[in-house]
Formats: structure tokens, sequence, C-alpha cells
């Protein structure tokens, strides 16, 4: 099945595996674009019912249930949910699980190229097998760092309330890097995935989460 889906992609793309991993990563991110807008909401929500939130808090410190109710109150009067900011993750994990398992099929890969790097190799295996120094390997390696510097500009602009606790706080920065950590144990193909799907990521908070201009 999965060898079957692989070539059905990749003939939509003109057999070239690597541009059909961008346009299945894109396509993926544009098919979430509107739960990419719903978090973006409810990040603006989060923002304005912040200082109700801190009341809250203090309010009902010693009764987290009824906290936990009077906040879903809160949240619903404004047509959200305190969840919401999770759905577009959730909802990419069906994908993210489909581009482990075509990345670490034994042959659905096979053959199929990054500029000489192996689709379905990871970078340990790379180097094991071509030498650190190797074209494979620099190809591998520049996905890496490409990778790096969407996580750090994702990072960078990460808005995080000033309630928030200061273990949450460094957390939320620290998240991006997971990619990063991703891409140096999977395969190639799983980390292309990764850095166009970040890329993406990163550009659609740049335009949701903008602040408008101060007249």
């Amino acid at each position: 099945m999965i060898d079957s889906l692989v070539t059905f992609v990749v003939g939509l793309a003109g057999g070239d595996a690597a541009l059909a991993i961008v346009l299945f990563t894109l396509a993926v991110r544009l098919l979430l674009l509107p739960l990419g807008v719903r978090q973006a909401r409810t990040a603006r929500i989060r923002e304005r019912l912040a200082p109700k939130l801190r009341e809250l808090r203090k309010r009902y410190a010693r009764d987290p249930e009824r906290l936990a109710g009077k906040t879903r109150e809160l949240y619903a009067g404004e047509g959200s949910s305190p969840f919401a900011g999770f759905l577009p993750m959730l909802a990419q994990l069906p994908f993210l699980w489909l581009m482990f398992r075509v990345a670490t099929h034994p042959t659905a890969l096979a053959g199929h190229t990054l500029f000489g790097a192996p689709l379905g190799q990871q970078l340990a295996g790379m180097v094991a097998h071509y030498g650190l120094l190797s074209a494979p390997v620099s190809v591998f390696a520049l996905v890496i760092v490409l990778v790096a510097a969407v996580a750090w500009l994702s990072a960078r602009n990460i808005r995080i309330g000033d309630d928030q606790p200061e273990l949450v706080r460094k957390l939320s920065r620290l998240a991006p890097y997971g990619s990063v950590a991703a891409a140096l144990v999977l395969p190639l193909a799983a980390a292309l995935y990764l850095l166009v799907s970040t890329a993406w990521a990163s550009a659609e908070r740049a335009v949701l989460y903008r602040r408008p201009a101060v007249a």
C-alpha cells in the first residue's frame, strides 16, 4: 500500500520524489490553514482575556475544578475554547505519521534522492555509507541547518502571555527546536517534510499573528 501511494504521488510530481514531498507538505499545510486561522483567533482572544484569566486564577486558586469551569465559560462567551490552539498540531499528526511510514519504508523511496542524497536514509547511515565529508551528507546537513534556522525564527516570534508560568514560557521557546532533534534521527524524506512544514508554519504565524499598526 505504501509503495503504491508513493508511486502515485511521485508520478504526479513528474517522477521527482523530493518535489513530491514538498508538494505533499504544501497541500497538507493548505488543508490545515483554516485551523491555523482559528488558532490565531484563539491567541488574540487569550490576550484579550488575560486580565480576567488572572483574576479567575487568584479567585479560584484552591478550587481547580471550578477554575476550569469558569475558564471554559469565559472562552465560550467569545465563541472559543482554551484547547482550540492545539487543533492544528493534533490535525497534522496523521500526516506526520504517514510521512514517517513512507520515510522508514524499506522500498518506497528506494532509488529516490535529493541532489544525490538518498531520501530514505538517516544522517548516521549516510555518514557510515558515504563518509562525513561526502556530498550526500552535505545535502542532509544543509537541510538540518535550514530546519534549525526556521526553528530559531519561530522561537523568536512566539508570543507568550505574561501570565504564563516561567516553566511554560521556557518550554514554549524550546518547542520549535524539536523539529531539529527529529531531523537528526529521521530519514531525509521526513527531514524535508519538517523543513517545508515548519517554514510554512513560521510564515503563517508571521502573517496571522502580526499586530495591527498603531494609528
